[in-house]
């Protein structure tokens, strides 16, 4: 039986195969006791600045287990390994047909699982290929030149694909470990399967999903571009055709519904059919960004080792008061922020980081809690409206030309104008008071929270940082109604699935959302066929 160890420590310069004989020194055994060794966890503990070292966990076979663990058995660093049953594939065939509606996260990983059973389907993305999305997108930041339908939110890979790429999830799932799996066999880094705190990097992140689209094409999939799903009929409450672009009927039985968090054309089309929607509570703020030095100066003082990686952090503020939260979201070490914007007239704040985290700043979404009681009125659409009020008041300050507002970090916070801004985003920034822009209550809050911040990071309350706004889209502002079975509430075949739907916040759990919407369908399919999986 394989075992776990735990808290085994390497110094920054240390390779990870040296953490053999850390297990063989640790329990007094000789090296060739240890028959085999691989890492499955690596952090970066910080706590006790400069002397900043790496804590592993790591997968050892050993030649005398049994011995082994009659001495050390009771040791809490040590756990024998139960290995879960696989997931068992019954190829499935299935004679009506699948359509999934949006190729983020969750359509892709629905569309994996899917290939699993042996099973394909329709494959709907409103925006293009991500070679072709790439080139929109820069032509975007060079120019201020905005395709509605191809940008940082629609197309091939969603979102997440202009971001950092970050794999952590607060999510238990025993899928975890395939979704990892899945993405470094498509080309992501294989590190990602151990470290603490994985990301794939926008760049990497790219290579990866233009390969899961090649395996499902060669898989029978059928992936169709430019092709946003505009309405839904139904057949006696029940799913019987998406319709494409506003006049193809697609028809099928069983529909993912995995459209990302921006898709608000869908969401109208959806409130127009009826379906079960409710306002969901979500938070908007800035984009700060500080000198990625002094962010490694504070989290591990003041000797940085090349090893180490470009440090990161995460707060949070909790105001008793006002029961409002700010927070840091979306930190993205060594990277830059970019222009999210998918409507005409909006300005929209995102952070960007390449996989080797090498750019000169680190940024990171500074939000504020908001809910329904912000958005005025009960419309299941409000937050969609209360996103789109700020980030039109954003492009009117930038100077209508997709500029951001920006203002500096302590000029901010001191309600002064003044100070050195600085910031990466592109088409460029304009000194603006953020609190013209921002709602009262957001202002408050994420001041006070920056004073508090301070005084978890000294140094972070700045001169030399600067806040880019708005970050509107941290999160869906509504969630759409299912049940049990992962359907739509009053619409059977309709799969709501992943960020867009309201079930997910980020890259991985909207692909464990994704694969949970699959495993269902297939439950389905199999039941229809005479026995459950």
């Amino acid at each position: 039986m394989p075992l776990l160890v735990r808290n085994l420590v390497l110094a920054p310069g240390e390779g990870d195969e040296l953490l053999r004989s850390r297990v063989a020194c640790r329990f007094s055994l000789c090296d060739d006791d240890v028959v085999d060794v691989r890492l499955v966890r690596k952090s970066v503990d910080a706590r006790k600045k400069p002397q900043v070292k790496f804590i592993c966990t790591v997968r050892c076979t050993l030649a005398d287990e049994e011995a082994f663990l009659a001495r050390y058995g009771g040791d809490p660093d040590v756990q024998p390994i139960t290995e879960p049953p696989p997931h068992a594939f019954r190829p499935l065939s299935h004679s009506g047909r699948i359509v999934i509606a949006g190729m983020g996260p969750a359509g892709l990983f629905a569309a994996l699982r899917l290939a699993e059973y042996g099973l394909s389907a329709t494959v709907l993305e409103r925006g293009k290929p991500v070679e072709e999305r790439t080139r929109d997108v820069q032509s975007f930041w060079a120019r201020g030149e905005l395709d509605v339908e191809s940008n940082v939110q629609f197309g091939e890979g969603g979102a997440g694909t202009f971001s950092d790429g970050k794999l952590t999830t607060r999510v238990n799932d025993p899928n975890i470990s395939y979704v990892l799996e899945k993405l470094v066999a498509f080309g992501a880094p294989p590190e990602i399967g151990y470290l603490a705190k994985p990301h794939i990097g926008t760049d990497r992140l790219r290579i990866v999903v233009a390969s899961i689209r090649r395996f499902l094409e060669q898989r029978g999939f059928d992936i169709r571009f430019r092709s946003c799903l505009t309405d839904i009929v139904s057949q006696g409450g029940r799913v019987g055709a998406g319709v494409v672009n506003g006049d193809e009927e697609i028809p099928c039985r069983f529909l993912v519904l995995a459209p990302g968090h921006s898709a608000r054309d869908t969401y109208a089309m959806l409130a127009r059919r009826g379906i079960l929607m409710q306002p969901k509570p979500f938070a908007v703020g800035v984009r700060v960004e500080h000198p990625q030095l002094l962010i490694n100066r504070i989290q591990y003082g003041r000797v940085h080792h090349p090893s180490l990686p470009p440090a990161d952090y995460a707060l949070a503020y909790n105001d008793r008061t006002s029961g409002r939260s700010a927070y840091s979201f979306c930190m993205c070490p060594g990277g830059v922020v970019v222009a999210g914007s998918s409507e005409e007239g909006g300005v929209v704040t995102n952070g960007m980081s390449a996989y080797l985290r090498d750019a000169p700043a680190a940024n990171s979404a500074l939000v504020v809690t908001v809910g329904p009681a912000d958005f005025g009125t009960d419309s299941p659409l409000a937050g969609v409206e209360f996103q789109r009020l700020l980030e039109r008041r954003a492009f009117v300050a930038g100077g209508g030309d997709y500029r951001a507002p920006a203002q500096n970090l302590m000029a901010f916070v001191e309600a002064k104008t003044g100070g050195k801004v600085s910031s990466s985003y592109c088409p460029g920034v304009r000194d603006v008071p953020l609190a013209e822009i921002l709602p009262p209550a957001v202002t408050d809050t994420l001041r006070d929270g920056l004073r508090f911040f301070d005084r978890k990071m000294r140094g972070f309350l700045t001169a030399e940082a600067t806040m880019t706004g708005v970050e509107t889209r941290t999160s869906s502002p509504v969630r759409v109604g299912r049940g049990g079975d992962f359907q739509a509430v009053g619409l059977g075949g309709l799969y709501p699935a992943g960020e867009g739907a309201g079930y997910a916040g980020g890259i991985m759990s909207a692909a464990l959302d994704g694969i949970r919407v699959a495993d269902a369908i297939a439950n389905q399919i199999s039941a229809q066929e005479g026995s459950f999986i």
